[in-house]
């Protein structure tokens, strides 16, 4: 028996980054795949409605593509504002963040005795209109494959919404046997996993546009962008406030020339992120999505390690399937005790 335990420990010791590894190395598949579990459990309420009313299938699918149509639309609406925005600016602000940066780096280097820039050139080479946009705007391979896995990620939401490709009916043929309990099991994912994502929707719009304002009130440029900005990064869970606050208040630097004035911004988008995602995203959620911040912390070192930026964005509702999942078994019960905020 002993015997038996350490030959399926060893199994698992070796199965666990065989697993990954596959994942990683076929990221093209897995990302749209997951992605679009996650996004058809946004449609399948309104699918389970409009069928209690004998809408016909078709009908519901071609909503739901209207609907993804349209998000696509505003979503474009918004980063062609943004990138107008840019554009219109005048030479002035960038030779502005030249003279101040290249200032700071100057003093940065003299406190630390380290030349990192290699003087003020190359702060002029990197800060100019032109390298700014070369910045912002992607490369033809990244837009490509954005597009591709765009394209497939929709592609496997239609397959899922119309039934082809039964989540629940793999779960009860391979995770969980019984029928019920499979039923019960789906229906908690699904419950935990449309929370977390109309939440975590709700709040980072509000984040980004709470951001937007905080720019425009104090006169810092490009609002639109910098809510957009704030809107994208909050979904990465934790990280993506500090980066948020961080880089806003780097290019407020450039534009607000009070020292107090700009710890009054800094302050002030830093209130957003607090008083939107530490005190009304908890309350949202509920007591019963609670996962401690440990947990959170290694779900995004994990996922990011595999699936880079798409990882980081899915390691939390990964998290919760997996604590979900954990917690039907009695003898892994006690690693969603362990994920759990309560624990």
């Amino acid at each position: 028996m002993n015997d038996r335990k350490t030959t399926n420990l060893l199994l698992l010791i070796i199965a666990v980054p065989l697993v990954f590894y596959i994942l990683k190395t076929l990221s093209f598949i897995f990302i749209p795949l997951i992605s679009s579990m996650f996004i058809a459990l946004i449609f399948l309420p309104m699918m389970r409605w409009l069928k209690r009313r004998g809408i016909p299938k078709y009908v519901n699918i071609f909503l739901v593509v209207l609907i993804i149509a349209a998000f696509f639309k505003l979503f474009g609406e918004l980063v062609q504002l943004s990138s107008k925005e840019i554009l219109a600016t005048d030479n002035q602000f960038f030779e502005q963040a030249k003279s101040k940066l290249s200032l700071l780096v100057i003093q940065l280097e003299g406190f630390f005795g380290v030349d990192f820039l290699n003087g003020e050139e190359t702060m002029k080479d990197f800060i100019s209109k032109e390298a700014l946009m070369k910045n912002f705007v992607p490369t033809v391979d990244f837009v490509s494959g954005t597009v591709s896995m765009t394209l497939t990620t929709v592609f496997f939401v239609l397959l899922l919404l119309a039934e082809s490709f039964d989540v629940q009916k793999i779960m009860r043929s391979t995770l969980i046997k019984q029928q019920f309990t499979s039923v019960k099991t789906f229906r908690k994912i699904e419950k935990d996993l449309l929370t977390f994502i109309k939440v975590k929707f709700f709040v980072s719009f509000l984040t980004g546009l709470g951001t937007g304002l905080v720019c425009w009130m104090f006169g810092v440029s490009f609002p639109i962008f910098w809510g957009l900005f704030a809107f994208l990064i909050n979904f990465v869970q934790m990280v993506g406030s500090v980066i948020c606050v961080i880089t806003v208040s780097i290019f407020a630097f450039v534009e607000i020339e009070s020292a107090s004035m700009l710890l009054f911004f800094a302050l002030s988008a830093t209130g957003v992120q607090v008083l939107i995602g530490g005190v009304l995203e908890p309350i949202f959620m509920g007591k019963s999505f609670s996962i401690n911040v440990i947990t959170i912390l290694i779900a995004l070192m994990l996922w990011g390690f595999v699936w880079g930026v798409p990882g980081l964005v899915m390691s939390i509702p990964i998290t919760v399937f997996l604590k979900v999942l954990f917690e039907q078994y009695k003898s892994t019960r006690i690693i969603a005790q362990l994920m759990s905020g309560n624990s």
